[in-house]
């Protein structure tokens, strides 16, 4: 791969156009500097996001595009200031890759709410090369924005914690939602509720799944551990949950009314809104006044609550359900992930694939 200061030329699989069809791409690394970390990407997951970039969905997407920011690595090359890593040391990388350090959401070390953060990929880094992400052989990624990945955990297991996991367990720990005796109500049973369901009864919570539908409920209750199901159509099931639950992780990523959910929340209970949605949400004030409800959200999280999210789910034994597949068959998962055919996480196998094919 060269030697370090040098650009490193790593192939990836890129997104040419909307279509979002990825194909064998070969570009350079920028040039590491001294805080810089080389890895080796060893397994990379797939998130919905990847999906929404590599179509512009967003409107804002950039060829050619090397998605993925779930990614676990090797280290295979540090800078002269690296202090965190040594070579051979596994670590993840996520969403952010820089910030600027200086405002006050960095200053505080929240800095995913930087308005100068860099993505993972799709983005510009500070030397005007384009950043791509971990569907690729290799990374460089500034020490900052890394994170051990425990011991306890399987490099496969941890890749869709970096995002999946992060973005529950970051508004848990803020809303002081991590006591033990909480009735917690998961929204919507993909990538980010399954994890939901699985921190949640982690922390000793009472979990109630609620779904479109009742065909999840074996695996949200027999599965993944869920105390109760409740499908949202069915009236005298929702009338019968009203008034008990502290907090609610709302994942679904479409247009969806609220009030049906306000009023499962307790006195002082939380919706807390996870999926991206670029529609207008709705509600009537008294349905938040009268129980002095709240309706908030969360991006992600810090560098920081990753390694503890991560410490957590190794301590706890808390896993990710993946699906691993090579590279070769990435079209084929973003295809499935778009008709929500997947449980619950695709994880790619990246350092096990043939990236020439």
């Amino acid at each position: 791969m060269g030697s370090l200061g040098m650009e490193k030329t790593v192939t990836g699989w890129a997104a040419r156009d909307p279509s979002g069809i990825l194909s064998p791409y070969s570009y350079t690394l920028r040039k590491t500097g001294p805080e810089d970390v080389v890895i080796k990407v060893l397994f990379c997951g797939v998130c919905h996001t990847d999906l929404h970039q590599t179509k512009n969905d967003l409107g804002m997407s950039k060829y050619p595009m090397v998605p993925g920011h779930e990614v676990v690595g090797e280290v295979v090359e540090v800078g002269a200031e690296v202090s965190k890593f040594e070579v051979a040391d596994t670590v993840g990388a996520g969403v952010i890759v820089g910030c600027c350090r200086e405002c006050a959401p960095c200053k505080a070390d929240t800095e995913q709410y930087c308005n100068r953060k860099i993505w993972s990929y799709n983005d510009v880094y500070t030397d005007g090369k384009p950043t791509q992400g971990g569907f690729a052989s290799a990374m460089v990624v500034d020490q900052k924005f890394l994170v051990k990945i425990p011991p306890g955990l399987a490099p496969e297991q941890a890749a869709p914690l970096l995002c999946a996991g992060l973005t529950v367990y970051s508004p848990m720990k803020h809303f002081g939602l991590m006591g033990t005796g909480l009735r917690a109500g998961v929204l919507g049973l993909g990538g980010v509720g399954h994890m939901g369901v699985k921190l949640a009864k982690a922390m000793g919570h009472h979990v109630t799944v609620i779904s479109s539908s009742d065909k999840k409920r074996a695996e949200a209750v027999d599965h993944l551990g869920a105390d109760a199901y409740l499908v949202s159509s069915d009236e005298a099931g929702m009338a019968a949950a009203a008034d008990t639950l502290d907090y609610i992780i709302d994942t679904v990523p479409a247009f969806h009314p609220l009030e049906p959910y306000l009023s499962m929340l307790k006195l002082n209970g939380k919706l807390i809104l996870l999926g991206v949605i670029n529609q207008p949400l709705q509600f009537l004030t008294p349905m938040v006044m009268l129980g002095r409800k709240s309706i908030t959200g969360s991006f992600i999280g810090s560098v920081q609550e990753t390694q503890e999210m991560l410490e957590f789910c190794a301590a706890k034994g808390v896993t990710s359900m993946i699906e691993l597949v090579k590279m070769d068959y990435a079209n084929e998962a973003f295809k499935r992930l778009e008709r929500n055919d997947v449980r619950y996480r695709f994880v790619i196998d990246v350092a096990g694939s043939n990236l020439h094919p």
